[in-house]
């Protein structure tokens, strides 16, 4: 886990009692998890997220002076951290967050005054359920309400994705932002990754998705997300195009030439932005035998192909497999811990998390968290 990534719940007063006068603006933003299309979004691929109904709140108010004062329910010491507009560096802790949105919005010449925030969040953190995106999200909704600021809900998933790559270090793609942004809890957002361009489909009212988080954390500024996301850049050199996103599943010949690591990195891209299609289109028509089976060829490309799984998530898995009224399962999120999304026969989910659970505690001795969507 990167030191950049909130840890630790504190109890923090209420903004008044911090500051000492009330909040101008209250925002929120959700976490999100991804049904589909797994390390395909800094390839210009495909993807299919929805949000959870946990989410990052945010208390701000102006000051007339370039000061931040930060305080935060989930990081840090319960007190006020501080740094100064135009002087942000990085600290490694979670302050970079709020320092990389202020940096980006200088950048493209937004004007702020500072301003005292405080944040708290109930998305669990390291689960692969975008803890951070909900954070940038929601800080940014706040910082342009208050400064009356002048973009859209794309381009301030961008600004959050920009912060992460440029100020925290994590070499993120765009679906957590634009999922945090877009999406709702009883909507997927079908996401182009290259063009931009975004349908919201409503997810059926037959199907509920229960997330089990391992209780195996993760960062995706660590080393092994950055490794994959450069052997997918040396295999996009090697097949001679701007993006893998160019290569489709009539190219596979030419991927399983490519030498190892590269090529099996590329075949599960590749493998994945055509399974997110079919996900689409199955999801468009009920047909839930396919959404099982393309969510189970799902987690075997990330455990084998992009080798981002553990086992203690393919054992969720494999538990999800054998549990009555699962239509399928798979790894969501960066991968090396977090979580499974399971999608269920609604009239059975309320009882899928737990039997679930049972059983992985009593094959791995740790103790997994459900949270159902609906």
């Amino acid at each position: 886990m990167s030191a950049a990534t909130p840890t630790a719940s504190v109890e923090v007063p209420s903004f008044e009692a911090v500051f000492g006068r009330a909040p101008e603006v209250r925002t929120q933003a959700p976490g999100r998890v991804n049904l589909i299309g797994e390390h395909t979004d800094y390839t210009g691929g495909l993807v299919l997220p929805t949000a959870i109904p946990r989410q990052t709140e945010v208390a701000l108010a102006r000051r007339s002076d370039k000061l931040v004062r930060a305080v935060s329910a989930n990081a840090g010491s319960g007190k006020p951290e501080t740094f100064a507009l135009g002087a942000e560096a990085q600290t490694r802790t979670w302050i970079d967050y709020l320092q990389g949105l202020t940096s980006e919005l200088a950048r493209d010449g937004h004007v702020l005054s500072g301003f005292d925030i405080r944040l708290q969040s109930n998305v669990p953190i390291g689960a692969g359920l975008s803890s951070s995106a909900s954070l940038e999200v929601a800080v940014l909704r706040a910082l342009r309400e208050c400064f009356s600021l002048q973009f859209d809900d794309v381009q301030l998933a961008l600004y959050g994705q920009r912060c992460e790559n440029r100020f925290v270090g994590a070499p993120c793609g765009i679906m957590d932002q634009m999922a945090s942004s877009l999406s709702d809890v009883a909507v997927a957002l079908m996401l182009d990754t290259r063009s931009m361009e975004y349908q919201r489909v409503p997810l059926p009212e037959s199907l509920d998705v229960v997330i089990v988080n391992s209780g195996v954390t993760h960062s995706i500024a660590g080393g092994e997300y950055a490794i994959r996301r450069k052997e997918c850049e040396k295999a996009t050199e090697l097949l001679g195009v701007k993006a893998l996103r160019d290569v489709d599943v009539s190219r596979l010949p030419d991927v399983e030439k490519l030498p190892d690591p590269v090529r099996k990195r590329a075949r599960h891209v590749v493998t994945e932005n055509a399974r997110v299609v079919r996900f689409f289109d199955a999801l468009g028509r009920g047909d839930t035998e396919t959404l099982g089976k393309l969510l189970y060829e799902g987690h075997a490309s990330l455990r084998d192909d992009f080798e981002v799984s553990v086992p203690e998530i393919d054992c969720i898995v494999e538990i999800a497999r054998k549990t009555p009224g699962v239509i399928g399962a798979r790894l969501t999120g960066g991968g090396f811990g977090g979580s499974v999304v399971v999608l269920a026969r609604a009239e059975q989910a309320r009882g899928i998390g737990p039997a679930i659970a049972s059983q992985y505690e009593a094959q791995t001795g740790k103790k997994p968290t459900i949270l159902n969507l609906r």
